[in-house]
């Protein structure tokens, strides 16, 4: 390789490195935000409640940062838009959500990470010439089989819970879809115009579920401090920082090499329930934690012309 190219491999390694930067921010609120999320359980709120009032606030927020265009340029794109809201946002979190009412943490946890291989095969299906190489593969099988470790920390408790494990696998099927839907509107919108819009969807596709909710919790409940604090950390960090970062790093880095990073998010729910909640890390978890890097590493090997996909 001549000097030129040598030069040019760098200063694009360098230019790469913000987003890269950008998708571990994400992918650690994300795993930071089951602490939130349990602590706003705790305290009353049902799965529905804590989504929809947590992307009023996020919505609200990108509205006043991005206020126009109201629409995307054509209905196509706009029904693109509209898939992201379903499948990123309301139906991905509720569905997850409520998945913990019917089975595991665990069984959840470990389902819901497998949405970076599912994401791999679906692109390896609707783009033959983009599939992802063996050593993404590889790398990627490692980081989930560390996942797996870091999700059975504690015990090795796995059961068979038919409706809560298939809400669970809706979830990641639905991260998946809304990964490889960004693709093309990435290529024609801004990362903030995509966000404001896949939260207004979001939020309106999640009304017919907070409808049916048996019960809500009082006013008095949603002035409690550690409910405002922790639903604005999930609305400003969780979701509007880390949503603009990721859509970022999806257009720069792509929708594979970008979704590999979600098996990090695991071991930044692992420290925080250590800090923050008192739980123990056993062996166990430590190795998982390493199979994680290990495989992100090996991930990182895909080749030139595979990592835009």
């Amino acid at each position: 390789m001549n000097n030129k190219g040598i030069y040019n491999r760098i200063h694009q390694r360098g230019s790469d490195l913000s987003y890269h930067i950008g998708a571990l921010i994400a992918v650690s609120a994300w795993g930071i935000a089951f602490i939130n999320t349990k602590v706003l359980l705790q305290y009353g709120l049902s799965a529905v409640e804590v989504y929809v009032y947590r992307f009023i606030i996020a919505y609200l927020c990108v509205v006043l940062l991005c206020p126009r265009p109201l629409f995307a340029r054509s209905f196509g794109d706009e029904v693109k838009l509209f898939l992201c809201g379903v499948c990123g946002s309301s139906v991905y979190f509720i569905a997850e959500n409520t998945a913990l009412n019917y089975t595991l943490v665990t069984n959840v946890s470990l389902i819901v990470t497998t949405s970076p291989l599912i994401t791999a095969l679906l692109v390896g299906i609707m783009y033959r010439s983009e599939r992802p190489s063996g050593s993404f593969l590889i790398g990627s099988i490692i980081a989930f089989l560390g996942v797996a470790c870091v999700i059975f920390n504690s015990s090795f408790v796995l059961e068979v819970n038919p409706l809560g494990d298939l809400l669970a696998l809706l979830a990641a099927v639905c991260w998946a879809v809304y990964s490889i839907l960004l693709r093309p509107l990435n290529a024609t919108y801004g990362v903030w115009f995509i966000t404001r819009k896949m939260f207004f969807y979001g939020l309106i596709t999640s009304l017919p579920f907070l409808s049916v909710e048996p019960s809500l919790v009082s006013f008095d409940v949603l002035l409690t401090p550690a409910v405002i604090g922790n639903l604005c950390f999930l609305a400003m960090v969780c979701s509007v920082l880390a949503f603009v970062m990721w859509a970022g790093a999806v257009k720069r880095l792509g929708v594979v090499k970008s979704g590999n990073y979600l098996y990090i998010s695991p071991i930044v729910t692992l420290v925080a329930s250590m800090l923050y909640l008192g739980e123990q890390v056993s062996v166990v978890g430590y190795v998982g934690c390493a199979l994680i890097l290990l495989g992100v590493v090996l991930s990182e090997k895909l080749p030139e012309h595979n990592r835009r996909i």
